[in-house]
């Protein structure tokens, strides 16, 4: 028989247990019982109502002090309104599948089918029969519920809670689909050792032979200072290059904890990583919001949301497009090399193992100097040869039509109506073929159309009319000379009608579409976000021009994400020639862009040339159909003078009703068409009379278009 002394023991030990809350049904029915509202009780809890929602329904369980705090409360309910039938169960801690990562190299994966272990998932208990989701299907956290393609869940059971988290200043890191975790983290060090840990956060990678994208955690404010970083970050330099101080307590901290800062620092993203054990990363990337992470024009609005809102869009963005790692330029730049990883797994044929091998169709990994043509006056390859002969200058347009072309009929015409086309970028970049390989030099070559490269050619014989810009410069002037071109452009000529005949070019072997995958996943992005927002495919164009109208107020957060992708796409493009930064840089120099094998002017001229050939195409399309000429085109963006209001007054459209292949179409997908912006045709001429150009100011106010790279 037991001794008093042993069943004394045995019962302490019951007492030291956590304590053990009632299920998640019967929480909901005591606060119901008092008379207490889920707002009124977060404030007692001192947390949030989504909070207090997911303890009620099984996502989220308190963690202490809150959890004694929240028990203590519980049973005085309990005693004051007994349930009537059985009791129920105590709560069970969710288990989800974890895949093994394989620890052959270090880089891609082996492609052995992944075992599976079971591992711990905190804080959110599991719907019953329901393994795949073991946060069960928590409702969205934002006023306005997201589009079912929107709120999908992670479908990979080691991030059972999501590709990221947007952290208060109380400890809540809010995730998609409206879950909330509890964060106890005082630290930098203690939240990145929780987020690789028990928070349950990151997405699977994009490309069998790619890497999972890091877990992302975004800071407010309150969360920043919390962690004693500085609420926001000054300096007299551009706020891309602040940075915290070395001597900072918190990156001594991170530091102290055996933890690594990238080369950029502690800025608004910062990534704090250790050395990858075999295939296990350990990385992850920081957002601090009051310190400008999100620009404003990329991500309009944002910033000043609610936490729950901000996971809601960067979770649609991170599902849609990939888990944000820096300004949107940086994301698109990453998405190119997550969906074209620079190796994959192959069998040594000596050793049987697998080793990292070349993946075809990529850019490898290792950095490419261009051509001198193709690069800029301060790169290496220029000031250490001497190169003076010129470089590419395959731009987007800008471009007024001279007053002194304008008819009698043009200026009496009542109105000025700007169209600007969907992501142009993105639509020239499929089935774009550009080189793979390392430039070669010729002199006097053949021209040959599917050779991508750079050629110096005299086009200054081609005759155009002048109502229209020229389709080789930027400025739309005709050229004066011999000089260079991306094969696009020279192409274009050839299509008029053209003798061309190049003098020197610099050309690539290896060819392939690397951009296909980008523009593919990008295109899905832009048009089922558009689709959420109510601008469908089915529309007919009246219907689409009043679908427009509307969309951003249709929901905010969705039309953000939407902001977000066509940034992606022009700043993508933009960072494939992305030039030397900081007061100290010396000409000549080595810029860190350089190291990097996505450095590719020839790739970003080869995107902009076959953009701005398509534009004069569907330019010289409407003149011959219409008889209609632009009066200016900025970019993706082109005026025509109209009598009436609406693109419909101008647009070419068969006796069908069918608009006319070949011109301007309106639409939803990429390189179709929408409204810009009306102004009176009185208004176009005088700025046009200054030397302005209209397609910046069409939409009126202070609006100005992005022409950005």
């Amino acid at each position: 028989m037991a001794s008093q002394e042993d069943l004394f023991a045995s019962v302490d030990a019951l007492l030291e247990e956590e304590p053990q809350l009632p299920p998640p049904a019967e929480r909901a029915r005591l606060r119901e019982a008092a008379g207490i509202t889920q707002a009124r009780l977060a404030t007692a809890l001192k947390t949030s109502t989504q909070t207090v929602k997911n303890y009620e329904n099984g996502r989220s369980e308190p963690k202490s002090p809150r959890l004694e705090a929240y028990q203590r409360l519980l049973r005085g309910w309990a005693a004051k309104y007994p349930a009537h039938g059985a009791p129920a169960t105590a709560p069970t801690t969710a288990t989800v599948p974890q895949p093994e990562a394989p620890a052959t190299f270090t880089g891609p994966a082996a492609p052995e089918p992944e075992t599976a272990a079971p591992v711990e998932a905190p804080a959110v208990q599991a719907a019953p029969e329901r393994p795949a989701r073991p946060a069960g299907r928590p409702a969205t956290s934002s006023r306005r519920p997201a589009a079912k393609k929107a709120a999908k869940s992670a479908a990979d059971a080691r991030f059972p809670h999501g590709p990221l988290a947007v952290l208060d200043g109380d400890g809540s890191a809010y995730g998609v689909d409206g879950i909330v975790l509890d964060c106890p983290a005082t630290s930098v060090p203690e939240l990145v050792e929780w987020t690789l840990g028990e928070a349950g956060l990151g997405a699977p990678r994009l490309h069998r032979s790619g890497k999972d994208s890091d877990p992302l955690i975004v800071l407010t404010a309150a969360a920043a200072v919390k962690l004693g970083l500085p609420e926001r970050l000054e300096g007299h330099e551009q706020r891309r290059s602040l940075r915290l101080p070395e001597d900072h307590p918190v990156v001594k901290q991170v530091s102290k904890a055996k933890w690594q800062l990238t080369q950029r620092g502690f800025g608004p993203w910062a990534r704090i990583y250790r050395k990858a054990q075999g295939t296990q990363r350990q990385c992850v990337q920081l957002a601090i919001l009051s310190w400008d992470a999100l620009d404003e024009r990329s991500w309009p609005g944002v910033a000043e949301m609610e936490p729950a809102d901000v996971a809601r869009v960067l979770g649609v963005y991170a599902q849609r497009v990939l888990t944000p790692r820096g300004s949107t330029a940086v994301s698109g730049l990453e998405l190119m090399t997550a969906l074209r990883p620079p190796t994959r797994a192959v069998r040594d044929e000596t050793t049987g193992n697998w080793v990292p091998g070349l993946n075809p169709g990529s850019l490898g990994t290792e950095p490419m100097d261009p051509a001198p043509p193709e690069a800029t006056s301060e790169h290496p390859v220029v000031v250490n040869s001497g190169w003076t002969g010129g470089f590419l200058n395959e731009e987007a347009y800008q471009w007024v039509r001279s007053v002194d072309l304008l008819s009698d009929e043009e200026c009496h015409l009542p109105y000025a109506v700007g169209l600007d086309l969907n992501t142009a970028f993105l639509a020239a970049a499929s089935r774009l073929v550009v080189g793979l390989s390392a430039p070669d030099h010729f002199h006097a070559p053949a021209f040959n159309p599917k050779i991508p490269g750079s050629w110096l050619v005299d086009l200054s014989h081609v005759e155009l009319d002048p109502r229209l810009p020229s389709p080789f410069t930027p400025t739309g002037e005709r050229p004066a000379g011999p000089a260079w071109y991306q094969t696009h452009t020279v192409a274009y000529a050839q299509e008029l009608g053209y003798n061309v005949a190049p003098i020197e070019a610099y050309l690539r072997r290896e060819t392939g579409a690397y951009l296909d995958p980008w523009h593919d996943r990008l295109k899905t992005a832009y048009v089922d976000t558009l689709a959420d927002l109510g601008v469908t495919k089915d529309l007919d164009d009246r219907a689409f021009l009043a679908a427009m109208e509307q969309h951003k107020q249709t929901d905010p957060a969705l039309a953000a994400v939407l902001a977000a992708i066509k940034a992606t796409v022009k700043g993508g493009v933009g960072k494939l020639r992305e030039r030397p930064q900081g007061k100290s840089y010396k000409q000549g120099e080595r810029w860190p862009a350089l190291e990097r094998p996505t450095w590719r002017p020839d790739i970003r001229a080869a995107v902009i040339s076959k953009a701005r050939v398509n534009m004069h195409r569907k330019l010289r399309n409407m003149a011959a159909m219409t008889g209609l000429y632009p009066l200016a085109v900025l970019s993706d963006c082109v005026v025509y003078p109209s009598p009436g209001e609406s693109p419909l007054d101008f647009l070419p459209y068969a006796t069908s009703g069918k608009p006319q292949p070949g011109g301007f179409r309106l639409g939803p997908t990429p390189g179709l068409a929408k409204l810009e912006g009306v102004q009176s045709m009185l208004w176009a001429v005088g700025l046009m009379e200054q030397g302005l150009n209209p397609a910046r100011h069409i939409k009126g106010g202070d609006a100005v278009l992005d022409e950005g790279e």
